[in-house]
């Protein structure tokens, strides 16, 4: 069975606070994920948000269709970026950490990516970012501790 993906990534001030949004469908199940964090960038969130998700599924394998308004990621994974990056350890690149995180949840899934235009219409796309900038302006902010270690 297919599991489609919606996600978005914010932030505030870029970077500022943070948060990403989620909607997990498969079928008639539907599952909406969100996080926020004190101090991040637009692009952590967009691809922590891509992260959550797959880590998300319980079943290895799965066929997975990702919606998502970030030409970072989607240009990453489907122009094959972040394996020419991962060859090269990352040297220079932002957001190592994120990067060998996805490749590890990438690889055990089957993942399509679709680029969306944001604030266009798109309903779950525009869900994902109300998730997305709720959690950011929530009370309980997490540390995207990547972040201060890659900005210190």
């Amino acid at each position: 069975m297919l599991i489609t993906i919606y996600t978005d990534g914010s932030a505030s001030g870029n970077p500022g606070p943070g948060g990403y949004g989620i909607v997990l469908i498969s079928g008639r199940f539907r599952k909406e994920l969100s996080q926020g964090f004190q101090r991040t960038t637009n692009n952590r969130m967009e691809l922590l948000a891509v992260i959550t998700a797959l880590e998300a599924l319980k079943i290895p394998q799965s066929q997975v269709l990702v919606y998502t308004d970030s030409q970072y990621v989607v240009n990453a994974v489907e122009k094959k970026w972040v394996l020419t990056w991962e060859q090269k350890r990352f040297a220079g690149k932002k957001n190592a950490d994120l990067w060998i995180r996805f490749l590890k949840i990438y690889r055990r899934h089957s993942v399509r990516f679709v680029w969306v235009k944001g604030h266009a219409g798109n309903t779950e796309n525009e869900r994902c970012d109300c998730l997305a900038v709720a959690a950011s302006q929530s009370a309980d902010l997490l540390v995207d501790a990547g972040f201060f270690i890659e900005n210190v």
